[in-house]
């Protein structure tokens, strides 16, 4: 889960590895780290999982509640894209592999920089924006007074009828909005030009959140499913090839939340020994918290049982991962450790409680049909 590093690595989407200094030692001194820095910057790692992974979860609920009220078809993971999903990500995995090995270095960064500057101000404006709503300072209150309304829709010549023009953008936003746009567009400028650990981490969070509370797996099936795949997935990539370690080393992008080990010696800007944690280990974990949370909100009781126990499980994963990590001084595929605590967890509360069958029959989004069984009873 977490490692030092002498340079900030890249830990692909689904990567939940992170690379131990393997520098020859011959030429360079392995880093260690204080005892000190190592507890700061895995203290920093596993808080800022837990933030990501709670405030996605609850958000997820607002997202789930809007999708219902909009009449917006959701998009939800079936059964089989959850078990295609681990070979689709190999597949993905293995192309960077053979890319890194056919192209130039230079050109893929350049290309990942713009994407991710592009994308993580998107993901930071979408993240901050329910919170830049809800700020209630005279100052403020004063921005959102200022609203703006664009519209662009295209005449349909057959018809001289403005009714049946054709809208293409309808988008209404006030000056709050936009300081807060210019806010992320500074923020990934920065990113862009330093690709500094703070930074990445502002993008890191914000991926994070937004794929928690936008993936949902609509079934516990569904992500009983796709954590055992990615199980297996990791300790294969992991600790069958050399794949996933050469990616990881290959590329720096905001995928991963890292954190200097050596801040306390180095200083802010000149810190870099990295432990690092990948965003898979925080958003697919998280994805199936939040559905957990989801369950929850439909359970006669007031109680959130399932949502606190897979909770209390990833907590524990994440700190059982950092402690075999200190142990082998080797770095460990988190989701070997997440994935069977946070599934079975909640699954064996289930079985405890007798809520196993009402469990595995919930659905975030049910289908047609079985909507409209459900109004004939």
């Amino acid at each position: 889960m977490s490692a030092s590093t002498e340079n900030q690595t890249l830990s692909p989407l689904l990567d939940t590895i992170d690379i131990l200094n393997e520098t020859n030692t011959t030429e360079k001194q392995v880093f260690v780290a204080r005892t000190d820095g190592m507890l700061l910057s895995y203290s920093f790692l596993v808080i800022a999982a837990l933030l990501c992974v709670y405030f996605g979860s609850f958000r997820s609920i607002i997202h789930k509640d809007k999708q219902k009220k909009s009449g917006e078809k959701p998009d939800v993971l079936t059964a089989k894209d959850a078990a295609m999903f681990p070979f689709i990500a190999s597949g993905f995995l293995f192309g960077i592999y053979l890319v890194i090995l056919l192209v130039s270095k230079e050109y893929i960064t350049f290309v990942l920089n713009i994407y991710f500057f592009i994308i993580g101000i998107i993901a930071l404006f979408r993240a901050i924006q329910p919170i830049s709503t809800r700020i209630r300072l005279p100052l403020f209150d004063k921005l959102r007074e200022r609203q703006f309304h664009l519209k662009i829709s295209e005449n349909n010549s057959s018809n001289n009828n403005n009714n049946n023009n054709i809208m293409h953008i309808d988008f209404k936003f006030n000056f709050m909005d936009i300081m807060a746009l210019f806010f992320c567009i500074l923020i990934g400028v920065w990113y862009l030009l330093k690709r500094h650990w703070i930074s990445n981490n502002i993008f890191g969070i914000a991926f994070s959140i937004n794929a928690i509370e936008i993936l949902h797996f609509n079934k516990v099936f569904n992500g009983c499913i796709l954590l055992g795949g990615l199980f297996i997935y990791d300790i294969f990539w992991v600790f069958g090839t050399n794949v996933m370690i050469t990616v990881a080393k290959s590329f720096d992008a905001p995928i991963k939340l890292i954190f200097p080990q050596d801040l306390i010696e180095n200083g802010i800007f000149a810190a870099n020994k990295f432990a690092m944690l990948g965003l898979g280990d925080i958003v697919v974990p998280g994805a199936f918290i939040a559905l957990m949370l989801r369950y929850d909100m439909t359970r006669k009781s007031t109680s959130k049982l399932y949502f606190t126990v897979s909770f209390l499980a990833y907590i524990i994963a994440l700190l059982i991962t950092i402690l075999i990590l200190q142990i082998f001084k080797h770095g460990q595929p988190a989701l070997l450790y997440i994935v069977p605590l946070c599934v079975g967890f909640p699954l064996l509360t289930a079985l405890i409680c007798k809520d196993w069958t009402t469990m595995f029959a919930y659905e975030d989004h049910p289908s047609t049909n079985e909507i409209d069984e459900k109004k004939k009873e």
